[in-house]
């Protein structure tokens, strides 16, 4: 499978087995399959691609936003957006990087790829880059270390 940037994705289970002590956010909610998530390739290492959770809890994550910016500094944690016509919220956050060995299926809505718009994808991009950038320098904005897990699949890579 072709993994295009600016699509949406599921990952499978084993990759959340991998790095359960992660307490990344649960795969399947309620018995369907959740989320799906955005992805991007890695500007250093195209077998890495990075992936964004998208939630329809948008109130809930635009009161933490605002709570936020109140302290004047840039907020990297969510970029808001439509997607299939509703507002969602990406959680950069949540932010996480995978291989394609653990890419289950496309996010597709009546056999077509869900699209979103062009200036859309480019802010989660350049806010995730941010925040991957950011990690580089010891800030760390997910809940996790993003860059520790980049290492460990890139191990797993060459062996």
């Amino acid at each position: 499978m072709k993994i295009e940037n600016g699509k949406f994705y599921f990952i499978k289970d084993s990759f959340f087995d991998i790095f359960k002590e992660y307490k990344l956010m649960q795969n399947k909610e309620n018995g369907n399959k959740r989320p799906c998530y955005f992805c991007f390739n890695d500007l250093e290492n195209e077998e890495i691609i990075w992936f964004v959770p998208i939630s329809s809890k948008v109130d809930k994550y635009k009161s933490i936003y605002e709570n936020k910016k109140k302290t004047k500094k840039k907020v990297y944690n969510f970029v808001f957006g439509k997607v299939l016509g509703k507002e969602k919220t990406f959680l950069i956050q949540n932010i996480f990087p995978t291989t394609q060995e653990y890419i289950e299926s496309k996010y597709k809505n009546k056999e077509q790829d869900v699209e979103i718009a062009e200036t859309l994808k480019k802010e989660i991009i350049e806010t995730s880059i941010n925040v991957i950038k950011l990690a580089n320098k010891g800030i760390h904005i997910p809940f996790y270390n993003i860059l520790e897990m980049k290492n460990i699949l890139l191990r797993d890579i060459k062996t």
